[in-house]
C-alpha cells in the first residue's frame, strides 16, 4: 500500500528530511504535552493549572501550523503559481479561512 492509499490523500508533498524532522519533532513535543494533561486530570490537578496547560498545547499547535502554513506557501503554493495554477490561491484562502 504507497502512501497515498494509506493517509486517503489527494495530494501528497515530498519534505525534506530536515522539515519533516522539525515537524516531527514539533509534534512529539505536542504529544507530550497533551499525555501531561491527561496525567493531570487523572491525578486530579487544579483546574486552573490543567487550563494554562492546555493553553500551553494550543499555542504549540498554532506554532505548528504556522511552520507547515509557511513551508506550504513557499513551496506547494509558490510552484503552483508558477506553473499558471491560479486555483492555487482560492485553496490557500480556503485553507486560511479554516485555520483562522
Amino acid at each position: 500500500m504507497d502512501e497515498q492509499q494509506k493517509c486517503k490523500c489527494a495530494r501528497t508533498k515530498e519534505r525534506s528530511d530536515k522539515e519533516k524532522t522539525k515537524l516531527i519533532n514539533r509534534l512529539s513535543r505536542i504529544e507530550g504535552q497533551v499525555r501531561g494533561l491527561k496525567r493531570m486530570v487523572y491525578d486530579d490537578a487544579y483546574c486552573t493549572d490543567i487550563l494554562i496547560q492546555t493553553s500551553a498545547v494550543s499555542s504549540a499547535i498554532k506554532a505548528f501550523n504556522r511552520e507547515l502554513l509557511s513551508n506550504h506557501i513557499r513551496t506547494c503554493v509558490a510552484n503552483d503559481i508558477k506553473q499558471g495554477n491560479e486555483q492555487a490561491i482560492d485553496e490557500l484562502m480556503d485553507t486560511l479561512k479554516k485555520l483562522m
